[in-house]
């Protein structure tokens, strides 16, 4: 499998659960603990892109080619990523100052080092010998150990008093190291490099880990997970919800890697793939329209929502999507003009 269609309405569900968070920080919503935990939306894109991204490090490895590129998966990613987070920047400078700080600082000491970090982690973790049963084993098992590194990173520091230092790219590494996981998982299960296991009955009963997900976001809705506004958690809170929000992503992410056909109709839609498409603008450009927003939270969730939509598909329309198809023209053309190039052509 190639492309797996129920991840595009994962995309869907984690941008709404993330705008419907911030929503809640801004008004005094209803049922504060469950909404203000919707910001597990953050943790589902963080392991979604470590399974995307990673994948193709693991195929090559199992098919014994060369990695991804590093200069075009990097361009890729800047025209991807950059447009959208600087138009935001711009126009909250212009309209609300704030929001465009607490945006840039997120974007960029979260997702974008992890952007950097890949090429050479993925070279680390798939090089150095074959991908036998057992290499695949001791790197599950390295990924597994990554993903305690988010609650143990949250506790520290909130232990030595630098809530800010939570920010930091260890804090989320965890989440990643979980979508990383399962890239190799089912890479190693559709090559044969894994067996049968207890795992492959899990992939079809998705309501069941979906139920244990929603169950693991009431429990980190209870004061056990800390505060439900930007207030800092003491070291325990930390460690718990950064641990609950972990394994709740694993339970989410895991159905979707061997869908079942219910699970494709419905996460892998139409209107699943074209609000894929606009998730990271509408993520993106809600912080702009929550700093005009006033109102209770009734009213400014359905207006965030749609206004934040309506700006991700402009975005999308006239910045985002030309920028990506004119980095993929000029790629090809180097690659071509690099084909025909008298260095490149055979010794005779």
């Amino acid at each position: 499998m190639t492309r797996f269609p129920a991840v595009d309405g994962l995309r869907v569900i984690a941008a709404a659960a993330v705008v419907t968070s911030q929503v809640g920080l801004h008004t005094q919503a209803p049922f504060a603990g469950v909404v203000a935990r919707l910001d597990v939306g953050w943790a589902i894109f963080c392991a979604l892109s470590g399974f995307l991204l990673y994948r193709p490090h693991v195929l090559a490895w199992f098919s014994g080619t060369l990695p991804p590129l590093t200069l075009p998966y990097l361009r890729g990613r800047a025209l991807r990523i950059l447009p959208a987070l600087l138009v935001t920047v711009v126009l909250s400078i212009v309209l609300v100052p704030e929001p465009a700080t607490t945006y840039l600082r997120w974007a960029v000491l979260t997702p974008l080092p992890f952007y950097l970090l890949l090429p050479g982690l993925g070279r680390l973790l798939t090089g150095y010998e074959r991908p036998t049963r057992r290499s695949v084993r001791w790197r599950l098992l390295v990924l597994v150990a990554l993903t305690i590194l988010g609650p143990v990173w949250m506790a520290a520091v909130m232990a030595t008093g630098h809530p800010e230092a939570g920010l930091w790219l260890p804090g989320y590494l965890g989440w990643y190291a979980v979508g990383m996981g399962m890239a190799l998982w089912q890479v190693a299960r559709a090559t044969g490099r894994l067996g049968p296991s207890t795992l492959d009955t899990l992939t079809r009963v998705p309501g069941t880990l979906w139920g244990i997900a929603a169950a693991l976001l009431l429990i980190a809705a209870t004061p056990l997970a800390g505060p439900y506004d930007l207030s800092a958690p003491t070291p325990a809170q930390a460690f718990v919800k950064s641990l609950l929000y972990t394994a709740a992503v694993a339970c989410v992410l895991f159905p979707v890697l061997t869908p079942t056909a219910r699970t494709v109709q419905v996460l892998g839609s139409r209107p699943a793939r074209l609000g894929a498409q606009l998730s990271y603008g509408v993520v993106a450009y809600q912080f702009v329209v929550l700093g005009l927003l006033d109102g209770p939270f009734a009213v400014q969730l359905p207006v965030a929502l749609l206004a934040s939509v309506v700006l991700a598909a402009v975005s999308y329309r006239l910045v985002e999507r030309p920028l990506v198809r004119f980095g993929k023209k000029t790629a090809t053309a180097a690659t071509a003009i690099s084909a025909t190039s008298p260095s490149s052509s055979p010794a005779r």
